[in-house]
C-alpha cells in the first residue's frame, strides 16, 4: 500500500480476524489495523495524516521515505576488488553496486 510517499506492508491475523499493517520506508514506527480492506486502507491514510499533523504540531520535520543514500562499511580488500571490477566495466563504484543490488533484489 502507498500513500503520500509512505509504503506499508499488511498481514492478516487469523486468530484476531483483523488486518494490521506497518509503514516500512521510514524508521519511525507507524502501525494501523482494520477489520476489512476498506477499514484497513482508511486506517493507513489516517495514520499517515496523523503522523504528519503530529510532526507539524511539534514543529518537527516528518521523516521522509528513504533518500537513496546509505553508508556501507566493508572489508578494505573487498572494497579494492569491487572498485577495480567497476572500473574495468566502465562504471562508477556507486553505479556498479546499484546494478549488483538491483540484480540481487529482483
Amino acid at each position: 500500500m502507498k500513500y503520500k510517499g509512505y509504503e506499508a506492508v499488511v498481514e492478516f491475523d487469523e486468530e484476531a480476524e483483523i488486518f494490521h499493517g506497518e509503514i516500512i520506508n521510514i524508521r519511525d514506527v507507524i502501525t494501523f489495523q482494520g477489520d476489512s480492506v476498506k477499514e484497513l486502507k482508511q486506517a493507513f491514510y489516517d495514520s499517515v495524516d496523523d503522523y504528519l499533523e503530529f510532526c507539524q504540531e511539534r514543529g518537527e520535520e516528518p521523516e521522509k521515505p528513504f533518500s537513496g543514500k546509505f553508508i556501507l562499511r566493508i572489508n578494505p580488500e573487498l572494497h579494492k576488488t569491487i572498485a577495480i571490477k567497476a572500473k574495468k566495466e566502465g562504471q562508477s563504484l556507486n553505479s556498479w553496486i546499484e546494478k549488483c543490488l538491483s540484480s540481487y533484489a529482483s
